[in-house]
């Protein structure tokens, strides 16, 4: 899950899809986390993203660095824990004029059942799970 988390923030930007109904729904991301060993990302409760994943949790991300890319599949679980929440501003101060400690908009998620494939022009892919 390191390796993942490290590939994702050396891509600075990594997108994530979501379903709604039967139409695909892909949007940049950029805060992420690592707590009590589980890799965790951040929204608000307000957007389309956070309806989508509610209604189907299952979500791939896929990042690239400019030689090797990333697709993650996963199932996501809101962790409403006010400890989840501050490890993740802790980690991104810089989200506090949006995201806040105690409103009830501030959701983050962490990825469970996690597959991740690291792949490269002409390289089988390795996987990794978490």
């Amino acid at each position: 899950m390191q390796e993942v988390y490290d590939f994702l923030k050396k891509c600075s930007t990594f997108y994530l899809a979501t379903v709604e109904d039967d139409q695909p729904r892909v949007r940049p991301f950029r805060a992420l986390n690592i707590f009590e060993g589980r890799l965790y990302l951040l929204t608000r409760k307000e957007k389309q993203v956070s309806r989508q994943m509610a209604a189907n949790p299952r979500v791939e991300i896929c990042a690239y660095d400019g030689v090797e890319w990333l697709r993650v599949q996963a199932v996501v679980v809101e962790d409403a824990r006010l400890e989840a929440r501050q490890s993740m501003l802790a980690r991104h101060p810089e989200l506090l004029c949006w995201y806040s400690l105690t409103d009830d908009n501030t959701q983050v998620l962490y990825l469970k059942d996690a597959v991740a494939s690291f792949c490269a022009d002409n390289a089988e892919p390795r996987v990794v799970r978490f």
